[in-house]
C-alpha cells in the first residue's frame, strides 16, 4: 500500500481527483448510517490527511485553493438560500429572535472565552461562533410541509440577522487583532465596513437585475456573472482588511432575488454543493490533528463541555424567549430551538478565519469541530421529532392566484374547508384550455387522449403544439423538412381530437428554445394546463448542469404542468394512487389534479399517507379527517379512500402500493440544499422503481 501512495505523482490533477472520489463515495454511506454527509467529508480528510494514509496535504497550494473557493462557496450558498420573501413577511419577529438568538450565545460564550483564561477580543469572537445557525433542519421542515408555519418562517428570517451580526463580529475582532486598536480605527474600520455592504447589497443586486434582463435566456453567461461577483466581493472585502467570506455571504444576499428559484440558482448550488463545497470540508478534516484533537478532549474537556453546553442552553434560552415575547405554543417554541442549534456553515468558516489569523487556540478550533458533530445530529433529529405537530395557519393552505389553478375558486368558511377548492370555470377570462406539446408520434396519442379527457370534462379546448427549432437561415431546407413533420403529427392529433369531440387549435411554432416555445405557446393562449410527455433524463447529470426540457418548462410556465407516462389508454385507467404527505396548498392541488382526471371516466382515487413510525394514532385520525374534509368539500366528488401507512422509507411504500394501481400522481418539488450538501429526492427515488403510470404534476417556477 505504501509502495502505491509513493508512486503516486505530486501534482494537483491527482490531488483533484482524489476529493472528487471522496466526494462522490463518502457522503452516501454516511447518510445510510443516518449521519451527515458532512461528517463522512471530515473523517475521509482525517483518513486521508498526515495522520492517515498521508495522500492529501492542507498546507498544500492546491488544496488551500480548492478549500478557499469552497468556504467562499459555502457562505455564498448559505446567503443565497436564505428566503427574503418569507423575512419581509415575518421582519419584526424575525429581527426579535435574531437578536435573542444572536446576543444570548455571544455573552455565554463571550464568558466561556474568558473564563478559560482567553483574551476579551478571542473571547468575544468565541461568542460570535454561537451566535450564528445553519439550517441544517430547513429540507426536514419542507418535506413536513410545516414551513409556512410562523415559528419556522421567523425562525429562517432569523438566520439572516444572526449570520451578518456573527460575520461583522468576526470582522471586526481579526480587524483589531490585525493592527494597533483605537477607537479612530474602529470607526473607520465599521465605516468602510458599511459602505462596503451597502455597495455590495444594492451595487450588485441592481447590477445582477440589468445584466439578467439585458441578457434574457442565456443562463451560461448569468452562471459566471454570479461566481465574477462572488469572488469580486471576496476580493473587495480583503481589500477593506475583512475576511472574504463576509463577502460572499453578502453576495448570496445581494443576488437572491435577482436569481429567485431560477435554473441558474440551481446551477450555481448544484456546482458548489458537488465540488467545492465538499472540498472544503474535506480539507477540515485535513487540519484535525488526531493526538491533539484526542489531547485536547481530555486536557480541555472542560472548555469543550463549556461551549458545548453554552450553545445549547443559550439557543434554548433564546427560543424560550421569543415564545414568552410571541406566545408561541412549545412544539413551536422546541422547533426554534432545534433549527437554530446546527453549527455549520458560518461556525466552521469563522472559526478556520480565527485559527489562520492566530486569533484562536487549536483546542477552541477543536472544540468547534465537536459543536459541528453535536449540533448537526442533535439539531436533525429534534427537528424531525418536534416539528411535525406543527400546524399551518388556515388562511396559508388557500390558493394564492387564480391566474393559474385549474379555476380553483375557494369556499367562503374560515375551517380547514379553505383549503380545499372545487373546481369551476366561472372566474377565468377564457375557456379551460390544455396545451399538448407533441414531438414523439409513438407517444402523440396518449397525450392528446389526455389532454382531451380533460378539456372535455371542462368544455373546454386543447392547442395541440409543434415546437421546430429556428435556423439562422429561415429558408434552410432542415427547417422546410421539420415543418413538414410538425404538420403531420398536428393533423393526427386533431383526428384524435374529434375522436373525443373536443375542438384543437393547432399550433406550430419555430423557437430557438423548445422549452421557451412551450410556455410562450402557453402564455400566448391563455393555457390553463399544459400535458407533456415524459422525459427520463430529469435526473441525468446533464440535466442537473443544463436543466432537462420538462425542468424549464416548469419554471418557466404561468401555468401547471403535468408530465406524464402513460403505458396505456387514458380511458382504460380506473385506479390512481396519489401520495400525499401534508395538507398544503400545493399538495391539494394535485389532488384537486387526481380528482378531475378520475372524473373524466370515473376511476377511483386513493391518498397514500406515509408517515413516521413515531406518529401518534391520534395525529393520524386527524389527518385523516382533514384529508377527508378535501376531497368532499372541493373538486368533482370522486369515490376515494385515504390510506395511512406508519413507516421510514417513503419510497418503498408508494412502490408497494402503486403495484396495485395504473395510474401515480406524484407532486414536482425542487431540489433543495442544506448547508451546501444535497438532500434526498423521494419523488426522484419512486420515479426510478414504478413499473405502472405515472403523471409528475407540477406548478409555476418549481
Amino acid at each position: 500500500m505504501e509502495n502505491i501512495i509513493q508512486s503516486l505523482p505530486n501534482s494537483p490533477i491527482v490531488t483533484f481527483t482524489i476529493l472528487i472520489l471522496v466526494s462522490l463515495t463518502i457522503p452516501p454511506i454516511f447518510e445510510k448510517l443516518k449521519l451527515p454527509g458532512l461528517v463522512g467529508l471530515l473523517v475521509a480528510g482525517v483518513i486521508l490527511g498526515s495522520n492517515g494514509l498521508q495522500l492529501l496535504e492542507a498546507d498544500s497550494e492546491t488544496m488551500k485553493l480548492f478549500a478557499d473557493i469552497g468556504k467562499i462557496y459555502l457562505m455564498f450558498v448559505a446567503g443565497l438560500e436564505i428566503d427574503l420573501a418569507e423575512f419581509r413577511r415575518t421582519k419584526d419577529r424575525s429581527l426579535g429572535f435574531g437578536f435573542a438568538t444572536f446576543a444570548i450565545p455571544l455573552i455565554t460564550g463571550t464568558a466561556v472565552g474568558l473564563v478559560f483564561g482567553f483574551g476579551l477580543n478571542a473571547a468575544i469572537l468565541i461568542g460570535s461562533l454561537l451566535a450564528s445557525h445553519t439550517l441544517l433542519g430547513y429540507p426536514i421542515v419542507n418535506r413536513l410541509g410545516v414551513v409556512k408555519n410562523e415559528a419556522v418562517t421567523v425562525t429562517i428570517g432569523a438566520t439572516i440577522f444572526t449570520d451578518i451580526a456573527a460575520l461583522l463580529v468576526l470582522a471586526i475582532c481579526i480587524s483589531i487583532y490585525g493592527g494597533e486598536f483605537s477607537p479612530a480605527t474602529l470607526i473607520i474600520q465599521l465605516g468602510a465596513l458599511a459602505l462596503y455592504s451597502a455597495i455590495v447589497l444594492v451595487g450588485l443586486d441592481w447590477a445582477g437585475k440589468e445584466y439578467f434582463r439585458r441578457t434574457g435566456d442565456e443562463e451560461g453567461n448569468q452562471f459566471l456573472f454570479v461566481l465574477l461577483a462572488v469572488f469580486l466581493a471576496s476580493v473587495g472585502a480583503q481589500v477593506i482588511n475583512i475576511d472574504k467570506i463576509v463577502g460572499a455571504f453578502l453576495t448570496g444576499l445581494a443576488v437572491n432575488d435577482v436569481l429567485g428559484h431560477s435554473p441558474v440558482e440551481e446551477k450555481v448550488e448544484f456546482v458548489g454543493s458537488t465540488l467545492f463545497i465538499p472540498f472544503f470540508f474535506i480539507q477540515m478534516g485535513l487540519l484535525i490533528d488526531i493526538p491533539a484533537f484526542v489531547s485536547s478532549l481530555t486536557t480541555e474537556l472542560g472548555l469543550t463541555l463549556a461551549i458545548v453546553g453554552g450553545l445549547l442552553g443559550s439557543k434554548f434560552l433564546a427560543a424560550f424567549t421569543a415564545k414568552l415575547l410571541y406566545k408561541y405554543k412549545w412544539n413551536e417554541t422546541l422547533t426554534m430551538w432545534s433549527l437554530s442549534l446546527p453549527q455549520v456553515a458560518a461556525t466552521l468558516a469563522a472559526a478556520l478565519v480565527g485559527v489562520d489569523a492566530g486569533l484562536l487556540s487549536q483546542e477552541v478550533f477543536n472544540s468547534v469541530i465537536v459543536l459541528m458533530l453535536v449540533t448537526s445530529i442533535l439539531g436533525s433529529v429534534l427537528t424531525a421529532r418536534v416539528a411535525r405537530d406543527l400546524t399551518i395557519p388556515k388562511a396559508d393552505l388557500e390558493p394564492q392566484s387564480e391566474e393559474w389553478t385549474l379555476g380553483i375558486e375557494p369556499l367562503e368558511t374560515s375551517e380547514i374547508q379553505q383549503s380545499a377548492s372545487k373546481f369551476t370555470v366561472c372566474k377565468l377570462k377564457n375557456r379551460f384550455t390544455v396545451l399538448v406539446p407533441i414531438y414523439n408520434p409513438l407517444s402523440q396519442r396518449y397525450l392528446i387522449e389526455m389532454g382531451a379527457l380533460l378539456a372535455r370534462h371542462e368544455s373546454g379546448m386543447i392547442v395541440p403544439v409543434s415546437i421546430t427549432q429556428a435556423h439562422v437561415h429561415m429558408d434552410e431546407p432542415q427547417l422546410g423538412i421539420a415543418l413538414e413533420q410538425s404538420d403531420r403529427l398536428l393533423e393526427r392529433a386533431v383526428e384524435v381530437a374529434k375522436e373525443f369531440k373536443v375542438e384543437a387549435k393547432p399550433k406550430v411554432r419555430i423557437d430557438d428554445d423548445i422549452a421557451e416555445g412551450i410556455s410562450r405557446t402557453a402564455r400566448e393562449q391563455n393555457a390553463n394546463l399544459i400535458v407533456m410527455g415524459w422525459s427520463d433524463s430529469t435526473t441525468s447529470l446533464r440535466a442537473r448542469l443544463f436543466g432537462s426540457l420538462v425542468d424549464n418548462v416548469f419554471w418557466a410556465s404561468h401555468c401547471p404542468v403535468a408530465m406524464v407516462k402513460l403505458l396505456d389508454e387514458p380511458i382504460n385507467i380506473r385506479r390512481i394512487l396519489v401520495p400525499v404527505k401534508n395538507i398544503t396548498p400545493q399538495a391539494i392541488r394535485t389532488v384537486r389534479f387526481a380528482q378531475l382526471f378520475a372524473d373524466t371516466n370515473q376511476a377511483k382515487i386513493a391518498l397514500l399517507h406515509v408517515c413516521d413510525r413515531g406518529t401518534s394514532s391520534e395525529q393520524i385520525a386527524k389527518f385523516e379527517a382533514e384529508m377527508a374534509d378535501v376531497l368532499t368539500q372541493g373538486g368533482p366528488q370522486v369515490q376515494a379512500r385515504i390510506k395511512t401507512v406508519a413507516y421510514d422509507d417513503v419510497s418503498k411504500v408508494i412502490v408497494r402500493a402503486a403495484q396495485s394501481f395504473d395510474l401515480v400522481v406524484l407532486r414536482s418539488m425542487r431540489r433543495r440544499t442544506a448547508g451546501g450538501l444535497g438532500v434526498s429526492n423521494v419523488t426522484s427515488e419512486v420515479i426510478k422503481q414504478l413499473t405502472c403510470s405515472i403523471v409528475l404534476f407540477g406548478e409555476p417556477h418549481t
